[in-house]
C-alpha cells in the first residue's frame, strides 16, 4: 500500500492539529463546577449549575470508601473509589431543582439547581 505524497501528509497533520485544538478550546470555555463527598457527605448540598448551558460536574471523593453520586431524575450515576476524582459532562439542563445522593450512603443528599 502507497503512502499519501508528503504535502498531503502534512495538510492531514495540520488539519487534526486544527480540529483538536478547537475541541481542547470547546472544554476549557465549559464551566467546571466541583462537588465533594466524603464518608456519607455530598458538599456543598446546594449544588448551583447553569441552566441550558453545557457544563462540567467535577467530583471528588476526598472520604475513606467508595461513593456513588447519582440522581434519579437525571439519569445519571458516577461511582468513585476513595481518593478518587471524575466528571460528568451535561449538555444542557433544564431550569429546576434535581435531588442527588449517594448510593452507597442513603443519608447523604443534595439538591443540584439550575438556573
Amino acid at each position: 500500500m502507497s503512502r499519501p505524497p508528503r504535502p498531503a501528509r502534512i495538510a492531514a497533520a495540520a488539519l487534526l492539529a486544527t480540529a483538536w485544538a478547537m475541541t481542547a478550546a470547546r472544554a476549557d470555555d465549559m464551566p467546571v463546577i466541583k462537588v465533594e463527598m466524603r464518608d456519607g457527605l455530598i458538599l456543598p448540598a446546594v449544588i448551583e449549575v447553569p441552566a441550558n448551558t453545557r457544563f462540567k460536574l467535577e467530583i471528588a471523593n476526598t472520604g475513606q470508601s467508595p461513593v456513588e453520586f447519582e440522581s434519579a431524575e437525571l439519569k445519571r450515576e458516577k461511582a468513585l473509589a476513595a481518593g478518587s476524582t471524575s466528571a460528568i459532562v451535561f449538555r444542557t439542563l433544564d431550569p429546576g431543582t434535581y435531588q442527588v445522593f449517594d448510593d452507597f450512603h442513603p443519608d447523604a443528599k443534595a439538591t443540584l439547581v439550575a438556573r
